[in-house]
């Protein structure tokens, strides 16, 4: 019982630590509009780590690698974490173990990364459609306009009905569907 509590708050704390420094560095990357509260909470949530590890960890190409480089790491100390509640240790390969806690933390920000974009998405369509100018209207269109722009031009509006949110959802949901196949042959590979 106290473990299972354990495991649920690791999991929700570390897990919104994480999901913050992505969305900051979506945010920064895609040059979302700064003057925004989302903007505003996520510097004051992540700015006692974000700023010390830019002097240590440079950008490359307009990336802010540091903050990538922080989730990523939030995910693996949240794994190790709950695999030693679990009762799973380090075996006796430990490298390979280790490789295999990266790339499990690597698939769990890919699929973090899915949901911002579904949920970007189908906020951004219905937000269209009930009130266009809405505050939150241009840090939506900043995440999900890349990725609508590939079906928009290739599928066209049925009814005057953009069709291309549903397109992205359903790809989506497939990458989602490869991850949690390959997180599943992760897991079997590190037992």
């Amino acid at each position: 019982m106290f473990g299972q509590a354990l495991q649920f708050l690791l999991e929700t704390f570390l897990g919104l630590f994480a999901l913050a420094l992505l969305l900051r560095f979506f945010l920064q990357w895609l040059r979302a509009p700064v003057r925004n509260p989302l903007t505003y909470f996520l510097a004051a949530l992540t700015d006692w780590i974000v700023v010390p590890a830019r002097r240590v960890i440079p950008g490359l190409w307009g990336l802010d690698l540091a903050t990538l480089l922080l989730a990523w790491v939030t995910e693996v100390v949240l794994i190790l974490a709950v695999d030693w509640l679990n009762g799973f240790g380090i075996g006796s390969a430990v490298g390979a173990s280790l490789l295999l806690i990266g790339f499990r933390a690597l698939l769990q920000l890919m699929k973090r990364s899915l949901w911002v974009l579904i949920i970007a998405v189908i906020l951004q369509a219905l937000l269209s459609w009930v009130s266009a100018y809405s505050p939150a209207m241009p840090m939506l269109n900043t995440l999900a306009r890349p990725f609508l722009r590939v079906f928009q031009k290739r599928v066209p509006p049925v009814g005057n009905v953009d069709l291309s949110p549903f397109f992205v959802v359903v790809v989506c949901v497939l990458f989602l569907m490869v991850i949690a196949w390959l997180e599943s042959a992760a897991l079997h590979a590190s037992i």
